[in-house]
């Protein structure tokens, strides 16, 4: 499949040539169509820009601009730009945004670019999650894996603990079971030095166990799933689910009470509060994915290494993810964005991804660059890919309105967080508040 893009790409780009050569006979060449490209993660565009200047040599005709937008500010920015028809020609798409654009006519249909069979080429988890009515609407280019726990080998060994242990970490409601909360409080430590395992524990942390915040892919989704709970059903929100509410209540519970964990005020307002704490060597562990791997590697100053999520009642339940390159149907250069929606879809383009380790190919033959970057660093990847080969996963968030219900749940959940709102009360009303949004 990877040699029918090839030839595809081929295809594109002679026919290209021809028409230049058409247009040369009669006066001075055109100038190239420029191309703008938006994403989130500057992490990631470096490798984009590396990607591009081997495009545009193979495609003259062509100048890519990038585009970073952070994650902060992409959604609102991207539906403002979409309505008012000033979006970027060619634009990262997460799972949970995506349908509503589809729906409305807004993506170029990556299928009948491509052909059903190109679809062989990606990362089939990726391929379910962006395809919507037996039609493919973003060019796979990121596969997340799933989620597995960075740890400080200084911070443990100064508990007696060792990475072996983290393997056998589980959590669960029932505290007769539970060792992963026992774990975090040996880990979290006033200014005295003193444990929160400890009567003598002040409430007041200077170094936390763990991070478990209001994040949907890291923490929310996999404890869900680890309780056996659930988040959607279809497209309709189930937060009312009592293994659910179980699992709220657990997380509740570690950061406002056994404070294991930064206090979600703090996190709620900012998305990496718990990553900058763990790389300044004030958390222990920290539960995260892939996505963050680069960050680790070029931020961390101290020994670290990646051990297995814990497992809860249901086992180890991870959600796995994934990022697309959409294109804009309503754009008037549609075949340029033709010509780079087709390299972004080729194994030579997506290996720059993984070359330089910023993220996991969604091209699958090209995933091996990433592996390979990885162990030429000393780092195992192993326990993000062994719970997405898993038995059970979680969906990731969907649904064509899923953003006007995320605008109800989103404050609800916040408060759930803070403690502000005690968790069954609160997601039922959530979940009541987000369906009647999506219903309308």
């Amino acid at each position: 499949m990877a040699q029918r893009l090839t030839k595809l790409a081929t295809i594109v780009v002679a026919s290209a040539l021809m028409l230049t050569g058409c247009a040369a006979g009669a006066g001075d060449a055109e100038e190239p169509t420029t191309l703008s490209f938006r994403l989130w993660d500057e992490t990631v565009a470096d490798a984009y820009e590396a990607s591009f200047a081997a495009f545009e040599k193979e495609n003259p005709d062509v100048d890519v601009d990038v585009t970073v937008v952070g994650w902060a500010d992409y959604w609102t920015a991207l539906r403002t730009d979409i309505a008012e028809k000033t979006m970027d020609d060619v634009f990262w798409l997460n799972n949970s945004s995506f349908g509503a654009y589809a729906d409305a006519g807004k993506l170029v249909d990556i299928t009948a670019l491509f052909g059903d069979e190109a679809e062989d080429v990606w990362e089939d988890s990726v391929v379910t999650q962006f395809t919507r009515g037996e039609t493919l609407w973003g060019v796979p280019q990121l596969y997340d894996a799933g989620i597995a726990v960075y740890y400080n080998t200084a911070l443990l060994e100064a508990a007696g603990m060792t990475p072996a242990d983290l393997e056998s970490l589980t959590w669960s409601p029932d505290e007769t079971v539970d060792t992963y909360l026992p774990a975090a409080k040996a880990l979290t430590l006033d200014a005295a030095g003193v444990s929160a395992a400890a009567p003598e524990f002040d409430g007041i942390p200077v170094q936390y166990g763990t991070n478990l915040a209001y994040d949907t892919q890291a923490i929310m989704l996999p404890f869900i799933g680890s309780n056996g709970g659930v988040f959607q059903e279809g497209d309709t929100f189930t937060f009312s689910d009592p293994k659910t509410v179980l699992a709220f209540e657990y997380l509740v519970k570690a950061i406002n009470t056994a404070k294991v964990a930064p206090p979600a005020a703090e996190t709620n307002a900012n998305g990496d509060l718990s990553r900058d704490a763990f790389l300044e060597g004030r958390m222990a562990m920290f539960q995260s994915g892939l996505y963050n791997l680069k960050n680790v590697a070029d931020g961390a100053d101290f020994e670290w290494g990646v051990a297995s999520m814990p497992s809860g009642p249901a086992g180890r339940v991870s959600v796995t993810n994934g990022v697309v390159v959409a294109g804009n149907a309503e754009s008037e250069k549609q075949e340029a964005i033709g010509k780079l929606l087709t390299w972004l879809g080729s194994k030579e383009a997506n290996s720059y991804l993984g070359a330089s380790g910023a993220a996991v190919p969604a091209v699958t033959d090209a995933q091996q660059a990433y592996f390979d970057f990885w162990e030429g660093e000393g780092v195992s990847v192993k326990p993000f890919f062994d719970v997405a080969n898993g038995e059970k996963t979680i969906g990731a968030p969907r649904g064509a309105n899923y953003g006007k219900g995320f605008e109800e749940f989103d404050p609800l959940f916040q408060d759930i967080f803070t403690g502000a709102l005690e968790p069954a009360a609160g997601l039922t009303r959530a979940e009541g508040a987000a369906n009647a949004a999506i219903a309308g």
